[in-house]
């Protein structure tokens, strides 16, 4: 597999959020850092926990399906980051009075261990929960532990039992900052000590001059019309860009190789660098945007199959036809969409799912990609 090139060593448009993310955890203070799938959520805490000095426990609840997936995803987490042999003897010395121990398996990992006993989960889940901040004074260090798609709980903890006991646990840890990401604050977070960051989509002027860097590097450059191009296809989503930037990179490197084997000499052996940078130009942002998509086709076409008629009208209407007015008779009327709650719900429901932005970002597809797709399949 190709690897990207253009996976950046350094946070990209984000200053402002990181100097915000970073004092929060400096002052030991939890936070719920919402946007959208792909934005550069995770990157942000990892950089703004570098930036304090933090070690980084990061779990992600979409991927526990039940509270003993949750457990595993816990201590795996705990043992990831705390590794070297003077942390694990640390480890196992807490483990003692513990209801687990730490185990090095045949393959050689290490990892913690228990028995599962009816009744005896909650003891596991507090024990677990302590340890990060008992590693942290141990070794006189700071831990954010963050929870990727922190509802998702709820999928399998229906009384919110294990959500209320975390909530309680983020208010009594000193020197472990939590860092619950989600698509959108929900209602809790203000009756709570949680800070509240945002994550929108970047501004062209912070995207455009990394860009113009990034593509150096591998000897390209964009033609201004092409550079305008591709900031309106990806709209600000670090992933999409990311994305389109290999798949411009690979498929205008297939084309040269291409061109240059075919005007080699018998008595050439290899091929030459470029002298000078090869131009991007419309076409080719145009047609890789169209091949990337194809890929995306089958993920995209799944995505539409699970979600309810009324929301994917909206999806294809504000594809067709952006608007900031979705509400406006105008608007229902020639796209036939439902009238009043069930369009507030259908556009709720999307914005919970990280499809669509509230108005503050004008009602917009929040992934650009599959905005792109979805015109493209409807015209």
């Amino acid at each position: 597999m190709v690897g990207n090139p253009f996976v950046p060593q350094n946070l990209v448009g984000r200053q402002t959020e990181l100097r915000q993310v970073s004092e929060i955890l400096a002052a030991d203070g939890d936070l719920v850092l919402a946007g959208v799938p792909g934005i550069g959520r995770r990157t942000l805490v990892r950089w703004a926990a570098r930036e304090c000095g933090a070690r980084v426990i990061e779990i992600d609840c979409l991927r526990a399906t039940d509270y003993r997936r949750f457990l595993e995803l816990l201590a795996e987490g705990l043992i990831a980051v705390f590794e070297s042999p003077g942390e694990l003897a640390l480890i196992q010395r807490w483990s003692q009075n513990q209801p687990l121990i730490l185990q090095k398996l045949p393959n050689g990992r290490t990892c913690l261990v228990w028995q599962f006993t009816s009744g005896k989960e909650w003891a596991l889940f507090q024990a677990l929960l302590t340890l990060p901040q008992v590693l942290a004074e141990w070794l006189d260090c700071r831990v954010v532990l963050v929870f990727q798609n922190f509802p998702h709980m709820r999928s399998w903890d229906r009384h919110s039992k294990w959500e209320h006991y975390l909530r309680q646990e983020i208010q009594q840890q000193s020197r472990v900052s939590y860092a619950l990401i989600a698509t959108v604050a929900e209602h809790w977070v203000e009756q709570s000590d949680l800070q509240m960051v945002s994550l929108g989509p970047l501004a062209d002027e912070d995207l455009a001059p990394w860009l113009e860097t990034a593509i150096a590097s591998q000897n390209l450059k964009f033609e201004p019309e092409a550079l305008s191009l591709f900031l309106s296809h990806v709209q600000g989503h670090f992933r999409d860009t990311i994305a389109l930037l290999q798949r411009i990179w690979l498929n205008i490197e297939t084309e040269s190789t291409a061109r240059e084997w075919r005007t080699l000499t018998p008595h050439a052996s290899r091929l030459t660098p470029h002298a000078s940078p090869l131009l991007i130009q419309p076409h080719h942002v145009h047609r890789s945007t169209l091949a990337l998509v194809e890929d995306l086709s089958v993920t995209f076409e799944s995505l539409i199959l699970l979600l309810p008629h009324s929301q994917v009208r909206v999806l294809e209407s504000l594809a067709l036809d952006p608007t900031d007015s979705p509400h406006a008779r105008e608007y229902i009327q020639k796209h036939h969409l439902s009238r009043g709650g069930g369009l507030q719900g259908a556009l709720a429901s999307l914005e919970q799912k990280g499809l669509v932005y509230g108005p503050e970002y004008r009602y917009r597809i929040a992934l650009p990609l599959l905005a792109f797709w979805l015109k493209y399949r409807l015209s």
